[in-house]
């Protein structure tokens, strides 16, 4: 790989920088020495990992992200985990809420908890790297998608000066509630995209009213398209023909559409 996978003066949206955001969010998911590795060939010399672990019954076993640093750009990239992990305990409308960043409305208790366990050691790779007024950037997948906005939502409220240039979700679950989500859409004006697979089954939970998503949706359609938004009708009848593209298993969508892979090959399709 070359330092194309992430194009370091990137300033805003385009499908190209999705793409690099996408591969940033994957490469969570691997191992350490994976990720030194790649960073390194993506042209960013300095990383740090971010792991803590949980004891039970709290629904995850640990969290884990990591932090890459060039001279002009930070990205921080959260790992997630599994549909059949997260659905009992998000679609779990008695968990109590866990207060939101700097006491701006309130979040699901797991995610608050999941970010809290690991933001300090987040915050010190951002106070080490951030030397040279490098562009940051949030991403994530699945749960790793609502620690990224939950991150940069922490980080503007608390401290404004480093707000993030841009956050990057993919398969986010609903992560906060109305207040918060309002406050986090204004602050983050073309500066939050959440990208949402035709039927993935993660976006759809936790339960409305109680969980909302923050806005700058960014749908892909059952072909394989990228769209700024999803229209009513036509986006209904876009799920529909996903839920009915595998005969054999229609249930599978949800779940299969979630899957980063997935999420990947069509942003490369749309390139």
């Amino acid at each position: 790989m070359t330092t194309s996978v992430i194009d370091h003066h990137a300033n805003g949206y385009s499908l190209g920088h999705a793409l690099g955001m996408a591969r940033a969010a994957d490469l969570a998911y691997k191992d350490e020495k994976t990720i030194d590795a790649t960073a390194r060939s993506w042209g960013f010399d300095r990383v740090r990992h971010h792991e803590t672990t949980f004891q039970p019954p709290f629904p995850l076993e640990d969290t884990q992200a990591y932090t890459m640093a060039s001279d002009t750009m930070i990205v921080t990239g959260f790992r997630g985990t599994e549909p059949a992990q997260m659905r009992d305990w998000l679609s779990d409308a008695t968990t109590p809420p866990y207060p939101g960043p700097n006491g701006t409305g309130y979040v699901h208790y797991g995610f608050g908890e999941a970010l809290e366990s690991i933001w300090p050691q987040v915050r010190a790779a951002l106070d080490e790297f951030h030397t040279n007024g490098q562009t940051l950037w949030f991403t994530g997948h699945s749960l790793g998608g609502a620690l990224a906005m939950l991150a940069a939502a922490r980080l503007h409220f608390e401290e404004p000066r480093l707000t993030a240039d841009g956050v990057y979700t993919f398969g986010q679950p609903r992560t906060c509630d109305r207040l918060l989500a309002g406050k986090y859409n204004s602050a983050f004006t073309d500066r939050m995209y959440r990208f949402v697979n035709n039927n993935d089954i993660v976006p759809q939970l936790p339960p409305e009213p109680a969980y909302h998503h923050v806005t700058a949706l960014r749908y892909i359609d059952s072909k394989g398209k990228v769209h700024d938004s999803m229209p009513v009708i036509g986006g209904l009848l876009d799920r529909a023909k996903g839920l009915t593209a595998d005969a054999f298993a229609p249930a599978s969508d949800g779940v299969r559409d979630h899957f980063m892979a997935a999420y990947i090959k069509a942003l490369e399709k749309n390139q």
